[in-house]
């Protein structure tokens, strides 16, 4: 009695262990050899007779080792340390003195396309995994277990995993272009004091490159992050770009597959720059003539917003520099400035920029967390309007779940209109934007819902493409944004935007999207929201300066 009494006290004494199990694991690395590969164990107390197995090993950790909320076990300490900058708390085969060896038996070598992981303490197996059937696989993605589910998003080496985050009270300053965007991006660099952090897909605008060389000359640190394979290669204007910033002293970075390392994402296709850690401006535009074009010049429809708050900056600033770290980011060197060509044609601009206090900002960040356009769509109770670039299925005809949850929202009885661009690329195909049209309106006919697509009528709005990336619901909740509805966009890329929740910023973006949804139609417009033809257009003189004078008091108050 006496010893079962001693027993419960010393049981009761001691720290509880947790649950262990496997909640990371990289099977299929870009490393030659994938001597790289690893797992992740979790849990705390003691790993005395806990074992990793497949069918043709295993290993059994030294009888002292414990585990104090997680451990990397490597296969090779020094290759995982070459990929992650760190190295492992152990490691399969002895590769440095500096990470301790676990005790092997046969070789444990994660097979690509099938094998299993069984986690076991003595006799009992506490977990096993096994793929195909668990998951599926594919060359450098890491699988990860999250709320009792595995893999809940696709996740490739390097990428990073940021949460979700709403920040209440900000100031926005909301634009389009053509129209005004330029007299923003123009307010918003010239206001800036110490720093410029910009990541661009595309640059080829000299006169932008001008603004951050005036900026390098007043001493504002200025970086650069650029894509270093977009489609079709760097173009000679962007080499120009690139090359004549990084000789005004701006550090000009560029992201992709390297001799060092794999590139984290398919692209990075982002469109945002932070300023002097007090505000972030976000867009679904490049930097190019066309995105940003002069005033009164043709340019694409696209949205943006210049978001005044540290702490949304902050959130992008770690964001910033994740991606600018890691070995597939160096430092540009290249090519002579070359001669950019500007488009051709007039534009009477209609929009102003929108000053709107006490918004509610929700960072969405691809591949992290665009799983929030869904949800934003979902909670739709009378309307969604939806302006695209282009809409496609995905792999294996796969359908589009944004566009099915759009669908789904018309069949619960929201009204939704859905406009895509009619630029020669993206109509002049088989499976394009005019079928996609034509399947979302078929879909309606059949079904009898409130619901219609349509191609956008450039000739008579007098732009050269719809390139915007944007969903106003409700006519109060507006997704500003780089994200295109593909597969690769929300999925593999790396890209930005923000949810922007404020009525006077619905009522803005909804005039815009009325403009261009009934360009060319031989009525007047009908707003449900009650904005009538004649409020649709917007003293441009005035919005100007207002962004101007809150861009030069921000200054004022660094």
């Amino acid at each position: 009695m006496r010893c079962a009494c001693l027993l419960l006290l010393f049981a009761i004494l001691l720290p509880a262990a947790s649950a262990l199990q496997i909640t990371e694991f990289c099977p299929d690395t870009y490393l030659k050899g994938e001597n790289d590969e690893y797992f992740i164990l979790e849990g705390t107390g003691s790993l005395a007779g806990v074992t990793v197995r497949d069918g043709e090993g295993g290993i059994r950790f030294p009888e002292e080792a414990a585990i104090d909320t997680s451990i990397v076990v490597a296969r090779n300490g020094e290759a995982y340390r070459t990929i992650h900058g760190v190295y492992p708390e152990y490691e399969i085969y002895d590769s440095s003195s500096s990470v301790p060896d676990v005790i092997r038996s046969g070789d444990l070598r994660m097979a690509n396309a099938a094998d299993e992981l069984i986690l076991a303490r003595g006799e009992g197996v506490l977990q096993q995994i096994a793929w195909p059937g668990d998951l599926c696989c594919r060359e450098g993605q890491v699988h990860f277990l999250e709320g009792g589910v595995w893999d809940p998003r696709p996740l490739l080496l390097g990428q990073s995993r940021f949460s979700p985050a709403t920040f209440d009270n900000v100031t926005v300053v909301a634009f389009v272009s053509p129209d005004c965007a330029r007299d923003v991006l123009d307010a918003t660099l010239a206001g800036a004091a110490s720093s410029i952090r910009l990541n661009i897909y595309e640059f080829t605008d000299p006169g932008i490159a001008g603004m951050l060389v005036d900026a390098c000359g007043r001493g504002v640190a200025v970086t650069v992050l650029l894509e270093r394979g977009p489609v079709g290669g760097i173009s000679v204007e962007e080499e120009a770009v690139a090359r004549t910033l990084s000789c005004s002293g701006a550090s000009v970075l560029l992201m992709g597959t390297t001799d060092e390392a794999h590139a984290k994402y398919r692209f990075d296709h982002a469109k945002y720059c932070i300023v002097d850690d007090e505000g972030v401006f976000i867009t679904s535009e490049n930097f190019k003539p066309t995105g940003f074009p002069e005033t009164g010049v043709r340019g694409n429809r696209g949205w943006g917003a210049y978001i005044e708050d540290a702490r949304v900056a902050a959130y992008f600033e770690e964001v910033f520099a994740h991606d600018t770290g890691g070995g597939d980011v160096s430092r540009y060197g290249g090519a002579d400035p070359a001669v950019n060509l500007w488009p051709e044609g007039t534009y009477e601009q209609e929009f102003a920029p929108l000053t709107a206090s006490g918004v509610r900002a929700t960072p969405v960040l691809s591949p992290d967390t665009s799983f929030l356009i869904l949800d934003l769509i979902a909670s739709a109770q009378s309307s969604i309007d939806i302006e695209q670039a282009y809409i496609s299925n995905w792999s294996d005809r796969q359908p589009n779940p944004y566009l099915d949850a759009a669908i789904d929202a018309a069949r619960r009885g929201v009204q939704v209109r859905v406009l895509l661009d009619s630029y020669y690329y993206n109509i002049e195909g088989d499976n394009d934007n005019d079928e996609m049209a034509a399947f979302i309106n078929d879909i309606a006919k059949i079904e009898h819902l409130p619901l219609e697509a349509r191609c956008a009528d450039l000739d008579a709005n007098n732009m050269v493409k719809i390139h915007n990336k944007g969903v106003i619901v409700d006519r109060t909740r507006v997704l500003v944004s780089s994200i295109n509805w593909n597969e690769n966009s929300p999925c593999f890329n790396r890209e930005a935007g923000v949810i922007l929740e404020h009525p006077d910023i619905g009522t803005y973006y909804t005039a815009v999207f009325e403009d261009d949804w009934h360009a060319g139609a031989s009525i007047a417009p009908i707003d449900p929201a009650g904005i009538g033809p004649g409020e649709i257009r917007i003293v441009i003189a005035a919005g100007v300066l207002l962004v101007l004078l809150l861009l030069y008091a921000r200054r004022q108050r660094s």
